[in-house]
This record gives C-alpha cells, structure tokens and sequence, in this order.
C-alpha cells in the first residue's frame, strides 16, 4: 500500500496505538520520521524510539509514554500542511501552540525544528503538525 502522506501516517499511527493503550509503535523509516521522533523525545511526548533494518526501508520503534492511570501522555497530534494545502511561515509568524505549552513542528532549510527552536535561529519553513 502506498501511502501518499506519511507525516500524517506517522501522527496516526501514534494516535491510534495510544488510545489503544499500546506501549509501542512500528512505523516504517525515513529519515524525516526519524528527525520528528527525535523531536517527540526531547520533549519529552514519548519514551524513546529505534530503528531496526528488514532488508527495504526499515522499521522505527517508538517507545509511547504515559503519566498515571495510562492516561497518554500527547493530549493531542494536529496535521498542519497537507499535500493538498502547504502551509508556510516565517520566524516572526510562527504560530504558538496552546499559548505556547505545545509544539509545532517546522520543517526548514536547517532541518525538522520545533517553533520554539526556529524563532531562536530566525528561520521559517513548511508547519508540519502541532503537538500538545
């Protein structure tokens, strides 16, 4: 099956196997898949993540984190940009999730960054999904 989105596949999948009070998560790999969960990581939305080679593309296994009462941990996951509708912003303009308590991930020309990252560096780009 091909999937013609895999940012929203990938925010699915984690959406999906938490409210299924999964402990983990197999996603196929990409590097921009490695780099948002990363990102997820140093945050601190989710436990940790591998990657395991099958002979084409690979796998990543995501680590999901709950708090107490396997309550998830990522309240909610909101795809932004989609390929129907790419939605661009400069340093200045990038939105702030929840007053700024969640994450929006930027895709830019220095790599995956979270907003907070791209204002330090003053660098705009692709509003990937926000995370809260």
């Amino acid at each position: 099956m091909q999937v013609t989105d895999t940012i929203a596949d990938l925010l699915t999948r984690i959406r999906n196997a938490q409210s299924a009070k999964h402990d983990t998560v197999e996603i196929p790999a990409s590097n921009m898949k490695k780099a948002i969960c990363q990102i997820l990581v140093n945050e601190g939305y989710v436990k940790s993540f591998s990657t395991a080679e099958d002979g084409k593309q690979g796998m990543i296994k995501v680590v999901l984190k709950y708090s107490e009462g396997k309550t998830p941990v990522i309240k909610g996951l909101k795809r932004v940009s989609k390929p129907g509708l790419r939605i661009y912003s400069n340093a200045e303009e990038l939105p702030k999730v929840m007053k700024g308590l969640g994450v929006a991930l930027v895709s830019t020309s220095k790599g995956i960054m979270t907003d907070r990252q791209a204002r330090k560096e003053n660098v705009g780009g692709e509003v990937l999904a926000f995370i809260w």
